[in-house]
């Protein structure tokens, strides 16, 4: 459907909703803006999935996948860069700013680091769309999928779990430490243990 989506005056703007894939771009942009700087300024703009904005025509020619959230960094001379895919906009946002991920000579803990980013990427699917959907919101019960689910879920929970009694955050034990796998993995599986997402 047409649509034409707003555009302020900072340099990202941000097309999203507080879901918890949503809010990751939120997270890092607070953070970022909390260490003062200035070019991380952003616009933040409701995209709501629940009335289909994420299929009109301006959201698509950003995030041809129609997920949110979805990032228009127009900072750059030139042509906009349009980013989609929540781990694709962390990345991209700590490295532009050189915080929240090691650099490329750190490779051990970069490794680490993309490791976690790309584990909760490929995670959270059954989580989210998987027991989320067939727990709480299909229009019937269906045990076999809710088993299934579950017991993915409880899984993934225990492989951090296990790492997290081991180190305070993901890839370490000091603030510096604290990375966009940290921010990643906190918005789904942080908010699932502390009982903010479903029953």
């Amino acid at each position: 459907h047409k649509q034409t989506l707003p555009v302020g005056d900072a340099p990202l703007q941000l097309y999203s909703l507080n879901t918890p894939n949503g809010v990751k771009v939120n997270i890092l942009l607070e953070e970022l803006s909390e260490l003062g700087i200035k070019e991380a300024a952003y616009d933040a703009y409701k995209i709501d999935i629940s009335e289909g904005d994420q299929f009109g025509a301006d959201f698509v020619a950003i995030n041809p996948n129609s997920k949110i959230p979805a990032l228009v960094d127009y900072s750059n001379k030139g042509e906009p860069i349009q980013l989609f895919e929540s781990g694709a906009i962390l990345l991209y946002l700590a490295e532009k700013f050189a915080k929240f991920v090691p650099l490329l000579n750190e490779n051990k803990k970069r490794a680490e680091c993309l490791s976690w980013l790309m584990w909760q990427m490929g995670s959270a699917p059954y989580l989210g769309g998987g027991f989320g959907h067939f727990y709480a919101y299909a229009p019937e019960p269906m045990e076999y999928p809710i088993n299934r689910f579950t017991m993915e879920t409880k899984r993934q929970m225990d492989v951090l779990d296990q790492h997290l009694a081991k180190h305070t955050y993901m890839c370490g034990d000091t603030e510096a430490d604290y990375t966009i796998a940290d921010i990643i993995i906190w918005a789904w599986y942080g908010q699932l243990a502390l009982g903010d997402l479903y029953d």
